[in-house]
Protein backbone atom coordinates (compact mmCIF):
# COMPACT_ATOMS: atom_id res chain seq x y z
CA UNK A 1 0.00 0.00 0.00
CA UNK A 2 0.97 3.63 -0.37
CA UNK A 3 -0.66 6.82 0.81
CA UNK A 4 -0.92 9.95 -1.30
CA UNK A 5 -0.36 12.52 1.41
CA UNK A 6 -0.47 16.30 1.75
CA UNK A 7 -0.93 19.11 4.23
CA UNK A 8 -4.34 19.53 5.82
CA UNK A 9 -6.58 17.85 8.39
CA UNK A 10 -7.83 15.03 6.17
CA UNK A 11 -4.44 13.39 5.54
CA UNK A 12 -3.52 14.09 9.18
CA UNK A 13 -6.50 12.06 10.32
CA UNK A 14 -5.49 9.05 8.22
CA UNK A 15 -1.84 9.27 9.28
CA UNK A 16 -2.90 9.41 12.93
CA UNK A 17 -5.25 6.46 12.54
CA UNK A 18 -2.49 4.42 10.89
CA UNK A 19 -0.03 5.40 13.62
CA UNK A 20 -2.46 4.22 16.31
CA UNK A 21 -2.52 0.90 14.46
CA UNK A 22 1.27 0.75 14.38
CA UNK A 23 1.21 0.91 10.58
CA UNK A 24 3.89 2.62 8.54
CA UNK A 25 2.41 3.56 5.18
CA UNK A 26 4.80 4.57 2.39
CA UNK A 27 3.86 8.10 1.32
CA UNK A 28 3.79 10.05 -1.90
CA UNK A 29 3.67 13.77 -1.20
CA UNK A 30 1.15 15.86 -3.17
CA UNK A 31 1.67 19.63 -3.37
CA UNK A 32 -1.76 21.02 -2.51
CA UNK A 33 -0.59 24.62 -2.54
CA UNK A 34 0.55 24.29 -6.15
CA UNK A 35 -2.67 22.52 -7.12
CA UNK A 36 -0.91 19.26 -7.98
CA UNK A 37 -3.99 17.38 -6.79
CA UNK A 38 -6.24 19.19 -9.27
CA UNK A 39 -4.63 18.03 -12.51
CA UNK A 40 -2.82 15.23 -14.29
CA UNK A 41 -1.34 12.85 -13.50
CA UNK A 42 -3.05 12.83 -10.08
CA UNK A 43 -6.65 13.17 -11.25
CA UNK A 44 -6.19 10.56 -13.94
CA UNK A 45 -4.11 7.96 -12.15
CA UNK A 46 -5.13 8.41 -8.52
CA UNK A 47 -8.28 10.38 -7.64
CA UNK A 48 -10.48 12.06 -10.26
CA UNK A 49 -12.09 14.09 -7.48
CA UNK A 50 -8.77 15.84 -6.95
CA UNK A 51 -8.69 15.31 -3.21
CA UNK A 52 -6.17 13.94 -0.75
CA UNK A 53 -5.49 11.56 0.84
CA UNK A 54 -5.79 8.50 -1.35
CA UNK A 55 -4.71 4.97 -0.44
CA UNK A 56 -3.40 2.76 -3.23
CA UNK A 57 -3.89 -0.91 -2.42
CA UNK A 58 -1.53 -3.73 -3.27
CA UNK A 59 -3.70 -4.76 -6.23
CA UNK A 60 -3.64 -1.21 -7.62
CA UNK A 61 -7.14 -0.18 -6.59
CA UNK A 62 -7.45 3.26 -5.02
CA UNK A 63 -9.49 4.02 -1.90
CA UNK A 64 -10.44 7.62 -1.12
CA UNK A 65 -12.57 9.41 1.50
CA UNK A 66 -10.98 9.53 4.94
CA UNK A 67 -13.48 7.51 6.94
CA UNK A 68 -13.54 4.83 4.23
CA UNK A 69 -9.74 4.57 4.29
CA UNK A 70 -9.84 4.18 8.06
CA UNK A 71 -12.61 1.58 7.84
CA UNK A 72 -10.45 -0.39 5.41
CA UNK A 73 -7.39 -0.22 7.67
CA UNK A 74 -9.52 -1.35 10.62
CA UNK A 75 -10.77 -4.37 8.70
CA UNK A 76 -7.28 -5.32 7.60
CA UNK A 77 -5.74 -4.64 11.02
CA UNK A 78 -8.50 -5.02 13.63
CA UNK A 79 -6.28 -4.57 16.68
CA UNK A 80 -6.24 -2.20 18.40
CA UNK A 81 -9.88 -1.56 17.59
CA UNK A 82 -10.41 2.12 16.76
CA UNK A 83 -13.91 1.74 15.35
CA UNK A 84 -15.06 -1.03 17.63
CA UNK A 85 -14.88 -4.68 18.62
CA UNK A 86 -18.64 -5.27 18.66
CA UNK A 87 -21.56 -4.14 16.48
CA UNK A 88 -22.63 -1.83 19.31
CA UNK A 89 -19.21 -0.19 19.63
CA UNK A 90 -18.90 0.22 15.88
CA UNK A 91 -22.35 1.80 15.67
CA UNK A 92 -21.50 4.22 18.48
CA UNK A 93 -18.22 5.24 16.85
CA UNK A 94 -19.83 5.74 13.45
CA UNK A 95 -22.64 7.79 14.98
CA UNK A 96 -20.24 10.23 16.63
CA UNK A 97 -17.95 10.31 13.60
CA UNK A 98 -20.88 11.27 11.39
CA UNK A 99 -22.05 13.94 13.83
CA UNK A 100 -18.59 15.47 14.11
CA UNK A 101 -17.99 15.38 10.37
CA UNK A 102 -21.26 17.09 9.42
CA UNK A 103 -21.59 19.49 12.34
CA UNK A 104 -18.00 20.59 12.98
CA UNK A 105 -15.56 19.54 10.25
CA UNK A 106 -17.63 20.58 7.23
CA UNK A 107 -18.48 24.13 8.34
CA UNK A 108 -15.00 24.66 9.79
CA UNK A 109 -13.26 23.65 6.56
CA UNK A 110 -15.66 25.54 4.30
CA UNK A 111 -15.42 28.64 6.49
CA UNK A 112 -11.65 28.56 6.11
CA UNK A 113 -11.75 27.99 2.35
CA UNK A 114 -14.04 30.97 1.83
CA UNK A 115 -11.97 33.33 4.02
CA UNK A 116 -8.29 32.73 4.85
CA UNK A 117 -7.97 30.12 2.12
CA UNK A 118 -9.92 32.00 -0.54
CA UNK A 119 -6.92 32.89 -2.70
CA UNK A 120 -6.05 29.20 -2.93
CA UNK A 121 -9.51 27.72 -3.41
CA UNK A 122 -11.56 30.28 -5.38
CA UNK A 123 -10.25 28.97 -8.70
CA UNK A 124 -10.83 25.36 -7.68
CA UNK A 125 -14.36 25.26 -6.26
CA UNK A 126 -17.53 27.25 -5.60
CA UNK A 127 -17.25 29.21 -2.36
CA UNK A 128 -19.67 31.15 -0.19
CA UNK A 129 -19.13 34.90 0.27
CA UNK A 130 -17.52 36.70 3.18
CA UNK A 131 -20.70 36.76 5.28
CA UNK A 132 -21.31 33.10 4.56
CA UNK A 133 -17.80 32.32 5.75
CA UNK A 134 -18.52 34.05 9.08
CA UNK A 135 -21.73 32.06 9.42
CA UNK A 136 -19.96 28.76 8.73
CA UNK A 137 -17.33 29.51 11.36
CA UNK A 138 -20.06 30.45 13.82
CA UNK A 139 -21.84 27.17 13.13
CA UNK A 140 -18.65 25.17 13.75
CA UNK A 141 -18.06 27.06 17.00
CA UNK A 142 -21.65 26.50 18.12
CA UNK A 143 -21.42 22.79 17.36
CA UNK A 144 -18.18 22.46 19.32
CA UNK A 145 -20.02 23.90 22.30
CA UNK A 146 -22.92 21.54 21.60
CA UNK A 147 -20.54 18.57 21.66
CA UNK A 148 -18.86 19.90 24.79
CA UNK A 149 -22.21 19.91 26.57
CA UNK A 150 -22.87 16.27 25.74
CA UNK A 151 -19.60 14.80 26.99
CA UNK A 152 -20.09 14.92 30.76
CA UNK A 153 -17.40 12.90 32.55
CA UNK A 154 -16.23 10.98 29.51
CA UNK A 155 -12.51 10.60 28.87
CA UNK A 156 -13.00 10.30 25.12
CA UNK A 157 -15.95 10.77 22.80
CA UNK A 158 -17.03 7.15 23.15
CA UNK A 159 -16.37 7.03 26.88
CA UNK A 160 -13.16 5.28 27.94
CA UNK A 161 -12.61 4.06 24.39
CA UNK A 162 -10.29 6.07 22.10
CA UNK A 163 -11.76 5.90 18.62
CA UNK A 164 -11.98 7.15 15.06
CA UNK A 165 -14.33 9.89 16.31
CA UNK A 166 -11.57 11.30 18.52
CA UNK A 167 -9.05 11.17 15.68
CA UNK A 168 -11.34 12.97 13.26
CA UNK A 169 -12.18 15.72 15.74
CA UNK A 170 -8.57 16.15 16.83
CA UNK A 171 -7.30 16.60 13.28
CA UNK A 172 -9.86 19.32 12.58
CA UNK A 173 -9.60 21.07 15.95
CA UNK A 174 -5.81 21.22 15.49
CA UNK A 175 -6.33 22.62 12.00
CA UNK A 176 -8.88 25.15 13.23
CA UNK A 177 -6.43 26.49 15.79
CA UNK A 178 -4.00 27.29 12.96
CA UNK A 179 -6.56 29.17 10.84
CA UNK A 180 -8.30 31.42 13.32
CA UNK A 181 -10.90 28.98 14.64
CA UNK A 182 -9.65 28.09 18.14
CA UNK A 183 -11.53 26.03 20.69
CA UNK A 184 -14.03 28.31 22.43
CA UNK A 185 -12.96 29.23 25.96
CA UNK A 186 -16.30 27.96 27.27
CA UNK A 187 -15.61 24.45 25.90
CA UNK A 188 -13.72 23.19 28.96
CA UNK A 189 -14.23 19.50 28.19
CA UNK A 190 -13.01 19.88 24.60
CA UNK A 191 -9.95 21.82 25.75
CA UNK A 192 -8.99 19.13 28.29
CA UNK A 193 -9.77 16.35 25.81
CA UNK A 194 -7.61 18.04 23.17
CA UNK A 195 -4.60 18.07 25.50
CA UNK A 196 -5.14 14.38 26.31
CA UNK A 197 -5.21 13.44 22.65
CA UNK A 198 -2.32 15.78 21.75
CA UNK A 199 -0.15 13.86 24.24
CA UNK A 200 -0.58 10.63 22.26
CA UNK A 201 2.45 9.87 20.01
CA UNK A 202 0.11 9.40 17.03
CA UNK A 203 -0.94 13.07 17.18
CA UNK A 204 2.37 14.06 15.62
CA UNK A 205 1.97 11.70 12.66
Amino acid sequence: MKLYNSIGPNPHMVRMFAAEKGLSLPKVEVDLMAGENRGEPYTGAVNPAGQTPALVLEDGRVITEITVICEYLEEKHPSPALIGSTPEERAETRMWTRRIDLNICEPMANGFRAAEGRAIFESRMKLVGAEGSKDLKAIARDRILWLNGLMGERKFICGDRFSLADILLFAFIAFGAQVGQPIPDEAAWVKAWFERVKARPSAAA
